[in-house]
């Protein structure tokens, strides 16, 4: 079977057309010469006094305070742009710190949200406890770029635990843990823990195999969109091969990629397209499809 060919001219003008200048900028300096600067200066405008980022960088949060899951999507940006040393880690370790519940972890999300648009999925408690996504996902790109502050080792202990005691987990909790198994400094720790979660995600009804699979399924791709990560033993070559040949072919006539979450207002369309079109453009890149 002969792979899809995607066109990264047709790529390009879709975000040109439709993405925020951050992806704009992500997606001139991974595919067309753009410097790593201009993208940096671009994220610095989501990033708020208390060192946290807001202001929908994560497009269903629309509001301007800081939350923790959106400090993890500024840390994937700045990681991408290879930039975890930017003066903007270190404020927004403050603010993680700031945040840390008494066991060590970071919630998933701040009751702050409730105050602002929001899609329907994004509530909490009054008081929330630490939460492996996004505390683990966050170590883990810390960890990569060997950032030391005291936040981590605190942090780093409580994935550990949380780890320790799974006995089921979730799709956005294993995108979490991924990242902090892949780079976390304990490797052999780390390839221990690997062992036994590998099965729990396995175990569970958590990744879909059939790459034409319909609804909020997720692939193996999304959880290995990289060959290097230890996620990409979860499944076999022929299984990967089959869901980048289905990632090429969904390439839309405007270039872009289309996500199967749904979207709850006109505005986040746009804009998630843009940064899932960038994601998948990187993906197959790493892969060799480009």
């Amino acid at each position: 079977m002969t792979a899809m060919a995607v066109s990264l001219q047709k790529a390009q003008q879709f975000m040109w057309l439709n993405a925020r200048l951050v992806d704009r900028l992500l997606f001139e300096f991974h595919f067309s010469g753009g410097t790593a600067d201009h993208a940096v200066a671009a994220l610095r405008p989501y990033q708020n006094a208390d060192g946290g980022f807001g202001n929908a960088i994560e497009p269903d949060m629309r509001g301007p305070v800081s939350q923790p899951c959106a400090v993890d999507l500024a840390f994937t940006i700045l990681d991408q742009l290879d930039a975890m040393g930017d003066p903007m880690v270190m404020s927004a370790l403050t603010y993680l710190e700031s945040i840390t519940r008494p066991d060590g972890g970071v919630p998933f999300v701040l009751p702050s949200v409730k105050d602002y648009p929001r899609a329907p999925w994004w509530e909490t408690d009054d008081d929330p406890p630490g939460s492996l996504n996004p505390t683990a996902a966050l170590v883990g790109r810390l960890s990569k770029y060997q950032v030391t502050h005291p936040w981590i080792d605190r942090a780093t202990a409580f994935c550990w635990a949380k780890l320790d005691e799974l006995t089921s987990t979730s799709p956005y909790e294993i995108r979490a843990v991924i990242p902090f198994l892949d780079y976390v400094p304990d490797r052999m720790r780390a390839l221990q823990v690997w062992e036994r979660y590998s099965k729990l995600i396995l175990d569970g009804d958590n990744i879909t195999l059939d790459p034409h699979a319909e609804g909020e399924v997720h692939s193996p791709l999304d959880f290995a969109p990289t060959p290097d990560t230890l996620a990409r033993q979860l499944v076999s070559d022929d299984v990967i091969n089959d869901h980048l040949d289905a990632v090429a072919a969904r390439q839309d006539a405007d270039g872009g990629w289309r996500f199967n979450f749904p979207s709850w207002t006109p505005i986040t369309e746009p804009e998630w397209r843009g940064w899932v079109t960038l994601e998948n453009m990187l993906m197959l890149r790493s892969y060799g499809r480009l």
